[in-house]
């Protein structure tokens, strides 16, 4: 995979004149180079159905009259830039009218996507049906007939689906076809019966070619589903509803997997399809700035006019991004990140507790977002992992707010914990899930659920811009008993609100001649009894994240790798680029902001001044600078403490420490 990646929508209706007809090598190509693109991905058949090229598995764009894929692979490959293939799985309009007993149901029989015939948009395709053996030929004759680099393959999963193909299939099997877990099961089975065809069928002409399957999310924990990859693209356009949390936290687990990886943003106001919509070159730079400081190549989303010209404004835009990001390429490659703290996966224990269930959905991980933005804002260096991920780097594993656990899943955490690791847990995490009983030492045992919520929470330490008082929590907690260390306590409400019993305009204030354990600290490690992690995912409380950042400075010591006083909106990682014997520390500062009703936008990237830098490393440094400018920048080593200062960066900035 390159590193800078364009991927070019052309989901263009049947209806429209003269699609193709302004399209030309010149243009093309310099768009091309004005946007340092290396590699760009075309499509070969797009949602609506069409193929882009004279096919003979499908039917070309009714108002195409050449062969656009192959001019546009032809065009990019003589300039050296790299071209994979798109084909749209999931959608295929044309076809879903001639056939809807092909496209997946809801339980009531209504179709997936959208719901019926009368409202403008796509449907969508179940795998198990005939529609599958209409697919793997389009496939098979776009690897045969072009010399293309990869596959892309579009709107495709494991999902619930309840169309008479599955009914029947789940029927055979014995097994009650509306059941969910049933179901979900047969998605599962659909799903990887799929991929091993698709890689049969890519295999039969160029074998190990590059092949994606998206889903728009990488689920931690179904490693069978990202190793039927090559390589992964994660989806995240910030401003088309993902959000500038999703990347961070997606990243923080795909890096672990082994695999090669890209960040997809895209370059819309808002999201894809957006004709006409353009981000500020700001916030582009700093989505670029912030996948590779993740480990990440960079892709872009565009949209490119039916008439099939290059809009020149776009590659303008994206050229400002990629013209710094191959300034710093040599960098970039063959990293592993440097992490003291991994969060467990709440999504990757659900799939592990409840085999067979499908996913609730992004708003029940709701722990791992709070973890990663108050791990993010605190500076702290951290991956996401599952359950068969290695936990020999780490010094912490945190549990969050709703990770019950098993024999299995304990007897993997009690090992880190023999090997001197520490665990953090919150609300029900490090609870057995069948005895309500904890399987660690951290300095509590389990009572019941508190009866109060919301409740209180007074941090028997300082904080900084915190002060000594009783801080409401509206996530509910548990009852505790201490049998180690207290740090902090909880304190009651008088009554929880109710028709009969309330006071003032919300809840209940604190009664304070109540008081029980909150903040436990034992053998193994330390226990919050609320849920502080998604406290702040939803209400972003400053004690939430205050009380989290001492209880893990507590259970770090003086093992911390990376202090700094980069501003709380600041992003850091630190990359081990073995190969090379150096460090790469990313900086990153910008400030989303609010526009309209739900984006977030990045428009002003102000410089940063004074940004120190204290790394506890047992390599010794040879050389400190910064990259790309190759500039030294003093830097002192002391008792395995490297500590230097970057006197002014704006947008991004590679310190890069030679060992």
């Amino acid at each position: 995979m390159n590193f800078r990646q364009v991927h070019l929508d052309f989901h263009t209706s049947g209806e429209i004149e003269g699609v193709g007809s302004r399209f030309s090598k010149e243009d093309f190509q310099n768009a091309l180079i004005t946007g340092h693109v290396n590699q760009i991905t075309v499509f070969a058949k797009c949602h609506h159905g069409w193929a882009y090229f004279p096919s003979e598995t499908n039917t070309m764009h009714p108002t195409l009259k050449f062969d656009l894929l192959g001019a546009q692979i032809e065009a990019a490959h003589e300039i050296g830039v790299k071209v994979p293939v798109y084909l749209s799985v999931g959608l295929d309009e044309k076809m879903a009218r001639i056939h809807p007993d092909w496209l997946m149901r809801e339980k009531d029989q209504s179709i997936a996507w959208t719901k019926d015939f009368t409202t403008p948009g796509y449907h969508k395709f179940c795998m198990n049906t005939p529609y599958l053996d209409y697919l793997i030929p389009q496939i098979e004759e776009v690897v045969e007939k072009y010399d293309c680099d990869g596959i892309f393959l579009d709107i495709v999963g494991a999902c619930t689906c309840y169309c008479e193909h599955c009914v029947r299939s789940m029927i055979e099997d014995g097994l009650d076809p509306y059941n969910e877990e049933n179901s979900y099961r047969q998605g599962i089975k659909t799903y990887l019966n799929y991929t091993k065809r698709v890689r049969e069928a890519v295999d039969k002409y160029k074998p190990g070619l590059p092949v994606f399957h998206n889903a728009g999310h990488i689920q931690p924990g179904l490693r069978e589903f990202c190793y039927a990859n090559t390589h992964l693209e994660l989806e995240s356009l910030p401003t088309g509803s993902w959000g500038y949390d999703h990347f961070p936290m997606s990243a923080a687990y795909a890096r672990t997997l082994g695999m090669e990886f890209s960040g997809m943003t895209g370059k819309f106001h808002q999201s894809w399809g957006e004709f006409g919509g353009f981000k500020h070159p700001n916030a582009l730079r700093y989505e670029a700035a912030l996948s590779i400081a993740n480990g990440a190549r960079v892709s872009v989303g565009d949209q490119m006019h039916p008439l099939g010209f290059m809009e020149k404004a776009t590659y303008k835009l994206i050229g400002a991004a990629f013209e710094e990001i191959e300034k710093k390429e040599p960098w970039l490659d063959h990293v592993e990140s440097v992490a003291d703290i991994a969060v467990l996966s709440q999504e990757a224990l659900f799939y592990r507790m409840n085999p067979g269930k499908p996913s609730p959905g992004r708003l029940s991980w709701m722990g791992t977002t709070g973890a990663s933005r108050i791990l993010l804002e605190g500076k702290y260096l951290f991956d996401i992992v599952d359950l068969e991920s290695n936990l020999e780097k780490y010094k912490i594993v945190i549990l969050t707010d709703d990770s019950r656990l098993d024999d299995e899943v304990v007897g993997k955490l009690r090992e880190f914990v023999n090997n001197g690791g520490k665990i953090l847990a919150t609300g029900d995490s490090g609870l057995y899930a069948d005895t309500d009983a904890f399987a660690f030492d951290l300095g509590a045992d389990y009572v019941g659920k508190c009866e109060y919520c919301p409740a209180y929470l007074r941090p028997g330490f300082e904080m900084e811009g915190l002060y000594d008082s009783a801080y409401v929590i509206y996530q509910e907690s548990n009852e505790i008993e201490a049998n180690g260390e207290v740090l902090g306590i909880r304190e009651d409400p008088y009554f929880n609100r109710s028709t009969f019993h309330f006071c003032s305009h919300a809840h209940t204030p604190n009664n304070p001649n109540t008081s029980s354990p909150a903040i436990t600290m034992g053998r193994d490690g330390a226990y919050i009894s609320f849920k502080l992690f998604t406290e702040y995912a939803q209400k972003g409380s400053l004690i939430a994240k205050r009380t989290i950042e001492h209880v893990i400075d507590v259970l770090l010591g003086d093992e911390k790798t990376l202090t700094t006083n980069l501003g709380a909106q600041g992003v850091v990682t630190l990359m081990n680029q073995t190969e090379e014997s150096r460090y790469v520390n990313h900086l990153l500062y910008a400030s989303p902001v609010k526009r309209g009703q739900k984006t977030e936008v990045i428009e002003d990237i102000l410089p940063v001044y004074e940004t120190e830098v204290s790394l506890k490393i047992y390599d010794e440094p040879k050389r400190v600078y910064l990259a790309p400018q190759n500039v030294d920048i003093d830097f002192d080593y002391t008792d395995n403490v490297l500590t230097y200062t970057v006197d002014k960066f704006e947008c991004h900035q590679m310190v890069v420490i030679d060992y």
